[in-house]
C-alpha cells in the first residue's frame, strides 16, 4: 500500500509552518520597544526600560545584590549568595527571559510594560 500526500495534508503543513512562522516573529523579532526590566527585591521593587544605563543595589536576605543594566540587556554583576550561579548566567535581554538570586531573594524580570500582572513571588 502506498501512501499518497493528499491536498488535505498539504493544508496542515502549510497552517502548522504558517502558526510556527508567526510565532517565531513575536518571539524574537517583533519590535520590542516597550520592553521593561523589573527588579524585585526583599525590600522593594524597580522598574526600568531595558534600554537604561544603571547600577542597582538591590537588598535583600543575605545583603545586596549588584544589577546592572547597559541599554543592552540586564544581568547580576554580584550578590552574596555562597554559589553565585545568579551572576554566572549572564545578560538576559529579550521578553519573558528572568534570572533570579534565590538564596537572596531577588529576582529580574524582562516583560513588555502591561503584562506584570502576575506576582512571581510569594510573600
Amino acid at each position: 500500500m502506498r501512501n499518497r500526500i493528499k491536498v488535505f495534508d498539504i493544508l496542515i503543513i502549510l497552517a502548522a509552518a504558517v502558526l510556527t512562522s508567526f510565532a517565531a516573529y513575536k518571539a524574537y523579532i517583533s519590535p520590542q520597544d516597550n520592553l521593561r526590566v523589573f527588579i524585585r527585591g526583599q525590600y522593594g521593587e524597580w522598574v526600568y526600560p531595558v534600554s537604561a544605563t544603571e547600577t542597582v543595589f538591590v537588598k535583600g536576605a543575605l545583603g545586596d545584590t549588584i544589577v546592572r543594566l547597559d541599554g543592552n540587556g540586564v544581568w547580576v554583576d554580584s550578590s552574596p549568595c555562597v554559589n553565585k550561579n545568579c551572576a554566572a548566567a549572564g545578560k538576559i535581554y529579550r521578553h519573558g527571559q528572568w534570572t533570579a538570586c534565590l538564596p537572596n531573594n531577588v529576582i529580574i524580570l524582562i516583560q513588555n510594560a502591561g503584562e506584570n500582572d502576575v506576582d512571581i513571588i510569594s510573600r
